[in-house]
C-alpha cells in the first residue's frame, strides 16, 4: 500500500510545527464508561488516576511524507512529534498535530467529542485541521464517538486495521492499515491480538509509541495486555513482544499513565526470562 500521508500533506506543505496531542485513560472493553467529570486539557507530564489492573495480565516490569515535502516540511519531519496529553478521566484518545494538521487517535467513549475538540483549541485548532482519525482497535472505549468525531471533523480520512472495520460504525469507509503503512509520517504497527485488527502507531524519529491496548501503563512500568479483555491472548502477548523489538522512548497508552523514558527497555523485559 502506498505512503497513505502523500494524499494530504500535497494540499499542506507550507506548514511546519508539530505536536502532539493525547486523550486521558480508559477502562477497557467498557462500552459504557463515561467521561471525567472535568473533562479539562491536562499538559504531557500530568498524571490522571492509573486504571484498575486487569485481572489476568503480563507481569509488571518497573524501571524507573509526503512526495515533494517543502524544506520546512522536511524539517520538521526530521524531528520527531511533540505531544501533549488531554484527560478525559479514564479514556484515552490522542490528537496528533504536524504543522497545523491534527490527526485524532481513537475517540474515546460517546459523548467525548467536545473534550477533543477543547484539545484542539487548547492547541489553536479546529475539526476543519483535522485530517486524520486513526483508530487502535473496535472497543466501544476507543470507538465511542467516531460518528461525532468523523462528522465534526468532515475532511479527516479515517483509518483502522481491516479485520476491526467491520465493527466500527464510521460514518463513512475507514482506509485499511497495518504493517508497512504510513500515515501522517507515522508508522503503523500491527498488533492483533486484543483485537483482531489491532494497530498501534510508531514515531521512530521522535521515539514515541502509541499502543492502543497492545500495552498497559501501570505504577510509572509497563505490564502486558489484558488476559481478560483480549480476544486472543498468546497472539496479543506476541504483538507486545514485537513492539518491545522497536526503539521509543515514551510509550503512550489506552489505559494508564505514559512512560516517558526507557519504555522499550521496560516492553523489552517482559519477555527477557
Amino acid at each position: 500500500m502506498p505512503d497513505l500521508s502523500r494524499r494530504v500533506f500535497l494540499g499542506r506543505l507550507g506548514r511546519a510545527s508539530f505536536a502532539v496531542a493525547v486523550l486521558g485513560i480508559a477502562a477497557c472493553g467498557d462500552d459504557d464508561a463515561s467521561p471525567g467529570d472535568d473533562g479539562a486539557a491536562s499538559p504531557a507530564t500530568s498524571s490522571p488516576p492509573a486504571a484498575d489492573p486487569p485481572a489476568t495480565q503480563v507481569p509488571t516490569t518497573t524501571l524507573e511524507q509526503p512526495a515533494e515535502p517543502t524544506t520546512a516540511t522536511t524539517e520538521a519531519v526530521a524531528a520527531g512529534v511533540e505531544w501533549q496529553r488531554v484527560s478525559l478521566g479514564f479514556v484515552s484518545a490522542y490528537v496528533l498535530v504536524r504543522g497545523g494538521e491534527a490527526a485524532v487517535v481513537d475517540t474515546g467513549v460517546s459523548g467525548s467529542a467536545d473534550d477533543i475538540e477543547a484539545g484542539l483549541g487548547g492547541l489553536g485548532l479546529g475539526w476543519d485541521d483535522v485530517g486524520h482519525v486513526i483508530l487502535t482497535h473496535l472497543h466501544g472505549d476507543h470507538i465511542g464517538s467516531v460518528e461525532d468525531v468523523m462528522d465534526r471533523a468532515a475532511d479527516a480520512a479515517g483509518y483502522a486495521g481491516e479485520a476491526d472495520i467491520p465493527s466500527i460504525p464510521a460514518p463513512r469507509p475507514l482506509v485499511p492499515v497495518g504493517d508497512g503503512d504510513r500515515v501522517f509520517d507515522l508508522d503503523i504497527i500491527a498488533t492483533p491480538g486484543h483485537t483482531p485488527g489491532h494497530i498501534s502507531v510508531h514515531d521512530p524519529v521522535g521515539g514515541i509509541l502509541v499502543a492502543g491496548d497492545a500495552l498497559i501503563g501501570e505504577g510509572g512500568g509497563v505490564v502486558g495486555p489484558s488476559a481478560q479483555f483480549s480476544d486472543d491472548m498468546p497472539t496479543a502477548l506476541e504483538s507486545a513482544r514485537k513492539l518491545g523489538a522497536l526503539e521509543f522512548e515514551i510509550a503512550l497508552f489506552g489505559h494508564g499513565d505514559p512512560v516517558l523514558t526507557g519504555a522499550s527497555g521496560l516492553v523489552a523485559a517482559l519477555f527477557s526470562d
